[in-house]
């Protein structure tokens, strides 16, 4: 059994974690930043990277200490290398970098987006690949077949804006505040998903991939109306998100065969009424459905950790001069969307 120390700080989370290959989790240590992001309706790079200079190794001496362990005890060191906003990311890396180079132990440079597509692995112990996975983030919605470690064939992509950030976008639209995913979903509940007409972009579209930033203009011009409730917008717009989800998967299903499971994870996979589409989606396909607990779902160091005890038990680990990427795709192979492509 291995013992790994993970750190996360590609955004707004600063995060650390020992967990086991064995799948426990010994500790884990998590600073939000909230408040300092929240005046802004969105996360400022410079005020995140400041914030994690300040308390990531505090934090990670709290998870130590948490879990009963020292540095001498750790097998391997897993920092986030990208993608992500890269002032973050490096500080991260470096100090996964020093600490590797102080005790003397291996270092493994993760992917974020491998982070979350190997979480649900973390949590559910019985699944195997290849599986089909829907990853929906802040930064990212994609479609993946991941078929082993470090081994993925990117199936879609947003051609543009990614859902959570739509969900931010609307969520400071509509003056909720941030983060914005929780609170669009909340202030859903009291409208009608059926009382705007909002577009779906793409659906039913030959080309695979997603789009979003339609759907969020849109999301402005119903509420510059001023015809519309602000809660009847914020249902709406979620049931769109939905509806999009739902139609490119089922065409990723359609052209490229099923799985026995399909798993979601990312940040939006935390959205319930996503995970009850997902859920009809797999027993439609006569899928296995698997998502993490809500808390696995957001940027975490669990999940570094469980990526990085994958990584170092298939013998991948990095050198020290390892250079951290602000992108960092999972299949570099893979075709490159029209549009923005660099989320590809």
């Amino acid at each position: 059994m291995s013992l790994i120390l993970g750190i996360e700080s590609s955004c707004d989370e600063t995060a650390a974690a020992l967990v086991t290959s064995e799948r426990e989790i010994l500790a884990h240590q998590l600073a939000g930043q909230e408040a300092e992001h929240a005046p802004y309706g969105g996360v400022v790079p410079e005020i995140a990277a400041r914030a994690h200079a300040e308390i990531l190794t505090p934090l990670i001496a709290a998870a130590l200490n948490e879990a009963g362990k020292s540095l001498d005890d750790v097998d391997a060191i897993a920092a986030t290398a990208g993608p992500g906003l890269i002032g973050g990311v490096m500080v991260g890396l470096v100090t996964g970098k020093a600490l590797a180079m102080a005790a003397g132990k291996p270092l493994v440079a993760v992917n974020h987006l491998e982070g979350h597509a190997l979480s649900p692995r973390l949590a559910n112990p019985d699944l195997t690949f290849p599986y089909l996975l829907l990853l929906v983030s802040g930064g990212h919605c994609q479609i993946l077949r991941v078929e082993g470690v470090g081994q993925y064939r990117r199936l879609a992509t947003t051609i543009d804006d990614a859902a959570g950030e739509a969900f931010d976008k609307t969520a400071k639209i509509l003056g909720l505040g941030y983060p914005g995913g929780p609170k669009v979903e909340a202030f859903a509940h009291q409208g009608n998903p059926e009382s705007v007409p909002l577009p779906r972009p793409l659906i039913r579209s030959k080309e695979p991939h997603f789009s979003f930033a339609g759907l969020k203009s849109a999301v402005v011009r119903a509420h510059n109306s001023g015809d519309f409730e602000p809660a009847d917008i914020a249902a709406s717009f979620q049931q769109a998100v939905v509806d999009c989800l739902r139609d490119r998967l089922e065409k990723a299903i359609t052209d490229h065969g099923r799985c026995a499971n399909l798993v979601v994870a990312g940040g939006v996979a935390a959205n319930t009424p996503i995970r009850t589409m997902l859920e009809q989606v797999a027993e439609e396909h006569a899928m296995a459905f698997t998502a993490p607990p809500h808390w696995l779902c957001t940027d975490n160091a669990a999940m570094i950790a469980w990526a990085g005890a994958e990584r170092f038990a298939a013998g991948l680990t990095d050198p020290l001069d390892f250079v951290a990427r602000p992108r960092w795709p999972l299949d570099p192979g893979a075709e490159k969307a029209r549009g923005a492509g660099v989320k590809a």
